[in-house]
């Protein structure tokens, strides 16, 4: 086996001792998603979006009183994919609890600069409905004020982990 493939415990189930395997075997990701840890750890685009959204299905479809837990370490990405995600979050019968080291937030930007106008309209109108959604669900989730939320998606706002649990946007803080 080469140097740097590592050993992790796996018990299968019904068995009572753990037997060590390799990650040819059994990747080290595979074991964490068995103790239910996912991670965001890149960009939010369709691809890492569909993949967590398909484990947070998978894992509730396999026991659905075990809470989730999601460590996020992400610099943030496409909002759709997101909002799939957080809608997926909402959608699984185990809590999904949040973990992470630091946040930011900001409205919806685009990418859409080349486009006629008619089509660049038609992209700020969607824009429009949707920082209103983001704003609604960050209203719900915080509990803070619509005007302390719409002040702070003005402007690129960035919180340690623990100003993000104090502002109610995640749950748990891994290391502060």
């Amino acid at each position: 086996m080469p140097i740097g493939v590592p050993k992790v415990p796996f018990r299968s189930p019904g068995e009572e001792d753990a037997s060590w395997v390799d990650g040819y075997h059994f990747t080290l990701i595979n074991r964490l998603y068995r103790e239910r840890l996912l991670f965001l750890g890149q960009e939010v685009d369709s691809e890492i979006s569909n993949q967590l959204i398909g484990l947070m299905v998978y894992l509730s479809i396999e026991d659905d009183t075990k809470d989730l837990y999601l460590f996020i370490n992400s610099p943030g990405g496409w909002v759709i994919p997101g909002v799939a995600i957080y809608d997926t979050m909402q959608f699984v019968r185990p809590d999904v609890h949040t973990i992470c080291m630091g946040v930011m937030i900001h409205q919806p930007a685009s990418s859409f600069y080349e486009a006629q106008t008619g089509e660049f309209l038609l992209e700020a109108e969607e824009l429009l409905k949707l920082r209103e959604t983001l704003t609604r669900v960050y209203v719900q989730r915080t509990g803070k004020p619509l005007w302390v939320i719409s002040e702070d998606l003005e402007r690129d706002v960035f919180m340690s982990a623990t100003e993000a649990q104090a502002h109610g946007i995640v749950d748990l803080v891994a290391v502060e």
